[in-house]
């Protein structure tokens, strides 16, 4: 048990969940607002050895030095990389500090998401940006099937974003660090990246945080007329050819501020940006709340057996 565990700022863990984390501390300390800085942060902290946070603050070096007692960091948000986590882990590894971070809680959000604003889009269902009625992307409405859809990181989303375009008779081709025989069996075909941009008619960039692909080449293989959505948390471009690119007969779909990178671009005609984070469903919440939890058990568990 740890004699003192601290929230620093909201977690979105589910009722039950905030009470049995009463289970695992001697006194449990929940802030529900988002500390401005490392100096409050670390004052939240204090002499607490067990640390609670979500992904709207940075907790680094400069908050964790003066909190000598902390043995325990539980990140209520993904962790796919030391290089994109919200954490500075290596600093906290130096001082025998234990991270554990979460990852696959919000997916079918997303996945239903890009679904449902694709077929908006092909089908022209809804208005404009300037409450004008919406047109079909084609020129007359069209299914998903046989459309060239081009997957950007096939992680867990972008799997499961693959799988179900698929279903609806999308031709799938994608691009990662390396091939998956998985995939393969599903006839989904591996490309270079500027070859799928080339071909796809609709991409989905399905990137960890902080990971930029799209350069200036990229957005010349992908051409003009093309449908981009984002689905990472931050955006998948350099902000200088986006903007020519986007200021073209293109469209671009993300659902946060944070996935489109600068909010001069909230208000251009050819963007849909949603302002909500997808993933953030009562789902999910759920599943985040049982991950959060099942990482602190197993810590406490294997402290009690060394």
């Amino acid at each position: 048990m740890f004699n003192k565990l601290v929230g620093i700022e909201p977690l979105d863990l589910i009722p039950a969940a905030e009470k049995r984390l009463h289970d695992f501390a001697k006194e449990v300390v929940l802030y529900r607002d988002i500390p401005e800085g490392p100096e409050e942060m670390a004052a939240r902290i204090g002499d607490a050895d067990a640390v609670l946070l979500s992904y709207t603050s940075t907790l680094g070096r400069e908050a964790l030095e003066p909190c000598r007692n902390v043995e325990y960091i539980g990140m209520a948000c993904s962790l796919y990389s030391v290089e994109s986590a919200n954490v500075d882990i290596p600093f906290a590894e130096d001082w025998g500090i234990t991270v554990t971070g979460i990852r696959d809680y919000g997916d079918e959000g997303v996945v239903e998401y890009a679904i449902s604003e694709l077929v908006r889009c092909l089908h022209g269902f809804g208005t404009n940006p300037d409450g004008s009625p919406a047109e079909p992307w084609d020129g007359v409405p069209r299914e998903i099937t046989g459309i060239k859809a081009g997957i950007v990181g096939l992680g867990k989303s972008g799997g499961m974003i693959a799988d179900a375009l698929h279903f609806l008779g999308a031709e799938i081709a994608y691009f990662s660090r390396s091939e998956k025989p998985e995939a393969q069996e599903k006839g989904y075909r591996f490309l270079p990246l500027q070859e799928l941009l080339r071909e796809s008619k609709v991409v989905f960039c399905c990137l960890n945080k902080n990971t930029v692909l799209l350069h200036e080449a990229e957005f010349e293989a992908l051409g003009n007329r093309k449908i981009l959505f984002n689905t990472g948390l931050t955006p998948a471009w350099d902000e200088v050819p986006f903007a020519r690119w986007i200021d073209d007969d293109n469209r671009l779909y993300c659902d946060t501020v944070g996935a489109l990178g600068n909010e001069r671009f909230l208000d251009h005609p050819n963007v849909r940006c949603m302002k909500v984070s997808v993933g953030r469903t009562r789902q999910a919440y759920i599943r985040l709340s049982e991950k959060v939890i099942e990482n602190i058990e197993d810590y406490l568990k294997k402290r009690s057996e060394q």
